[in-house]
């Protein structure tokens, strides 16, 4: 039986009715997330066979109530009440927007012949449900173009729901995309994919229950839906600033910003129109500069750059300002005003960050230091209810200075469990560090009892009383968090403590598998080589891939994989003919070398066994990996 959660504590209330003193909504952004409404999904409910991928009333408590419960941040239940307004959303004639179905928005143009859309979300069903409503609403059209404006999962993993491989191969739909968007999207969700994941059950929460003291919201939107994304390769992309395009009937002024939300990103302008897309470079909170999940650390001074770009590209145009996350911003003032708060945002943060670093100060120290100013406070798509200026600050220390903050004594720390058992000696043992822990949760110091009570978890996993201690401690944390992705983080911690780690599931590596290239396919096996079982092999295998008529050189030598394109090695030892599509089936465990090769669907010439060598000792992810405990 799961442990339920417990209620806040006096500290817990005190701090949250100070946090509610101190913040004033403004009535401007429930209007702006509720204008246009047209229609909502007729259930809210969206499955996929047979599974409940998406369900609105989870989170109908956050509906009931102005007044935050004495479990929430009252900042954070405002930002939780705006994103669970849900439905089809007129924008301006002929732009509308579906929200509240996914974490991210779906955008539907009115093209000369079919809908023009901007982001499929995160999964087929939640797109194909939002594009039913959109054309039972607006009237039937074909899709004639995708635009992913950024190469994070939420932005193209429906693609699948609104298109089909087949449409966009024979040419009738296009799907355009920033300059290696197709790399980025591989580097983060199959390089690192399975550690990705895992830690994004953190960072979003999906396993929380809805509720006052467990799941509230994600900050950038209401939930992640429960379901596989999907990839279909671009075949366009813009490759660099000031791009033009025409995409049936209207015509798109690109803008580029790598490495600003995401590593492959751009925002666009409709010149006919006034539009201005800011994709996810603006959005009503601020943003990760690297994301709980884990993420490349993200330039905080380019994306503040390029934000100012965009003002002076677009600004003296823009009459409406519209994201892939949260609602719209209307007319040229608010929309300029929006814009420049979000410019210096990002600023501050780097360049204050940077002072104190050049000061000598530690990331932590740095965290510690930083108080965001009332002109980033006063509003609330400056506060952090996604990222957090704690993680922001060392995010920009990262991204220059790397982890090490330069004491020697940090340089080779032990690892948590060895020093877990040292500082529990060192307090005098189990006994001695859980009495001294729990007179400082009776005062409320939450975040020494989750530092110190850690080493003991790490030390002795088994311990009750430490994992119980523990959890209560991480739960008022996230009590008290303004970021959701905070309180997601504490409470999936506390929940894991007290219910065990979710049991772990063999990864499915082959869902992007047919929009990679071939490069990229073998860089994702290379990752999984066991090099600890390969010593002194060496193999040389020859590879035809019959659908994109392209050869290859996959060789194993020194431990560590190698491939080379263009040509065949005269000297392998086999060389196998097979499409790229048998390749992912072989890679997703659906299929075998050896039942492949007895369907016809795999020729080898050679000796078979050599493939062992490298097949042989790929290593296996599995999912639901431990985190708060060894």
């Amino acid at each position: 039986m799961s442990a339920s959660p417990k209620p806040p504590t006096e500290h817990t209330r005190a701090l949250l009715a100070d946090a509610g003193r101190s913040f004033v909504a403004d009535a401007a952004d429930t209007d702006r997330a509720s204008r246009g409404l047209i229609t909502t999904h007729a259930t809210g409910s969206i499955e996929d066979r047979g599974h409940t991928v998406w369900d609105v009333s989870r989170h109908d408590f956050v509906r009931d109530s102005v007044d935050a419960p004495d479990s929430v941040n009252p900042s954070l239940w405002h930002q939780a009440r705006l994103n669970a307004i849900h439905g089809l959303f007129e924008v301006a004639p002929g732009l509308w927007q579906a929200r509240g179905y996914d974490i991210s928005n779906i955008s539907f143009l009115a093209g000369d012949t079919g809908w023009v859309i901007i982001d499929p979300l995160t999964s087929e069903v939640c797109a194909r449900a939002c594009l039913d409503l959109a054309n039972a609403e607006l009237g039937e059209r074909p899709v004639r173009a995708v635009i992913y404006t950024h190469s994070h999962a939420d932005h193209f993993g429906g693609v699948r729901g609104v298109t089909t491989d087949e449409a966009v191969a024979a040419g009738d739909v296009r799907i355009i995309a920033p300059e290696h968007f197709l790399r980025e999207a591989v580097f983060e969700n199959v390089i690192a994919g399975p550690a990705m994941l895992r830690r994004a059950h953190y960072q979003f929460g999906p396993l929380l229950p809805a509720g006052p003291r467990q799941h509230v919201d994600c900050g950038l939107g209401k939930a992640v839906p429960m379901a596989q994304a999907g990839l279909i390769a671009p075949t366009e992309e813009i490759t660099e600033t000031g791009q033009e395009l025409v995409v049936d009937g209207i015509r798109i002024v690109f803008q580029l910003t790598p490495e600003a939300e995401a590593p492959a990103e751009m925002n666009f302008f409709f010149p006919d129109r006034g539009w201005l897309c800011m994709a996810e470079n603006c959005s009503h909170n601020m943003h990760n500069l690297l994301p709980l999940r884990g993420a490349q650390a993200r330039d905080s001074l380019g994306w503040s750059k390029y934000i100012n770009e965009a003002i002076e590209l677009f600004g003296a145009s823009a009459e409406l300002m519209f994201a892939s996350h949260h609602w719209p911003q209307w007319g040229r003032g608010d929309v300029d005003t929006f814009l420049r708060k979000q410019r210096d945002l990002y600023r501050w943060m780097h360049d204050q960050t940077m002072r104190f670093a050049n000061h000598g100060l530690t990331p932590n120290e740095i965290a510690e230091q930083l108080t965001l100013p009332a002109a980033f406070t006063d509003q609330i798509h400056t506060r952090g209810y996604y990222g957090a200026l704690v993680h922001n600050a060392k995010a920009v220390y990262q991204r220059y200075l790397g982890w090490y903050d330069g004491n020697p004594a940090r340089l080779w720390a032990r690892p948590p469990a060895d020093a877990g058992q040292r500082y529990v000696e060192l307090a005098g043992g189990a006994d001695a560090l859980l009495e001294h822990a729990r007179h400082k949760f009776d005062d409320g110091d939450y975040r020494w009892v989750a530092e110190v009570v850690n080493h003991l978890v790490f030390a002795d996993p088994e311990n009750a009383a430490a994992r119980d201690l523990q959890a209560d401690a991480l739960e008022q944390l996230g009590y008290q968090a303004e970021s959701a992705t905070w309180r997601n983080a504490f409470l999936m911690g506390a929940q894991e403590l007290r219910n065990g780690t979710p049991p772990r599931r063999r990864g499915q590596g082959g869902r992007f598998i047919s929009a990679l290239t071939i490069d990229m396919i073998f860089d994702a096996i290379a990752v999984r080589l066991r090099s600890e079982d390969v010593a002194g092999e060496h193999v040389v295998t020859n590879w035809h891939f019959t659908d994109v008529d392209e050869r290859w050189v996959l060789t194993l030598e020194n431990q560590a994989l190698h491939h080379i394109s263009g040509r065949h090695d005269p000297d392998a030892a086999v060389t196998l003919t097979l499409t790229k599509d048998v390749l992912g089936r072989l890679l997703g465990n659906e299929t075998t070398f050896a039942d492949a090769a007895g369907a016809g669907e795999v020729t080898l010439d050679g000796d078979p066994a050599a493939l062992l060598a490298i097949f042989g000792n790929l290593d296996v992810f599995e999912s639901n990996f431990a985190i708060v405990e060894p």
